[in-house]
């Protein structure tokens, strides 16, 4: 009796991308030649993959914003013709605009993991009565786990003030006008996750 057994494995473990497995082993060759009768011949080809990805990603993004405008104070007062008393605007302006991006697609993929290569295998010239077999097993094993954290903290304190405009005191007296105070904030988000 005769026998060939061939058994190759392979651990991949990335945390990151992973090319593709196929054809990972490389040519297989198996002969069995000139067998007595009642011979039991066999030729196995077996190949094992095994791929574990982790992916743990943590993408945080921070805005803190503190603005004060003030405008300053106009007075006219103690004139005997006074003009007009006025002040500025005040305004502040913020904007967030955040774009987080999260890719694990493993751009060569793991289609294909465990593949033979080129086989070969034969098995002549044996005994009357003999068994002659030839198998090829191919067994692929894929556990992918993806932990996606994204966050965005956005803090925005604006205070704008117009100043004071006075027009007292005067035996002719013109007009008092203030500035505008305005606050704007602009927060734009965008996430994209990919597995």
């Amino acid at each position: 009796m005769s026998k060939i057994k061939q058994v190759l494995g392979a651990t991949v473990a990335s945390a990151g991308l992973v090319a593709g497995l196929a054809g990972f082993v490389g040519a297989q060759t198996g002969t069995i030649d000139t067998t007595g009768p009642n011979s039991k011949n066999t030729i196995e080809y077996s190949t094992s993959s095994k791929v574990k990805v982790n992916n743990d990603n943590d993408l945080n993004a921070n805005n803190s914003n503190h603005q004060t405008a003030k405008s300053g104070n106009a007075e006219t007062e103690h004139n005997t013709t006074g003009g007009g008393a006025g002040t500025g605007d005040a305004s502040n302006s913020n904007s967030l605009d955040a774009s987080l991006s999260v890719d694990n697609s493993m751009g060569g993929g793991l289609g294909g993991g465990g593949g033979f290569g080129d086989l070969s295998g034969s098995i002549s010239n044996t005994g009357p009565d003999s068994t002659n077999k030839i198998t090829a097993k191919s067994t692929t094993d894929v556990n992918i786990h993806n932990n996606n954290d994204l966050r965005v903290t956005n803090n925005n304190t604006q205070n704008a003030t117009s100043g004071n405009a006075e027009v007292t005191g005067n035996t002719t007296g013109g007009s008092a006008t203030t500035g505008d105070a305005s606050n704007t904030n602009a927060t734009t988000l965008t996430f994209s996750v990919t597995n």
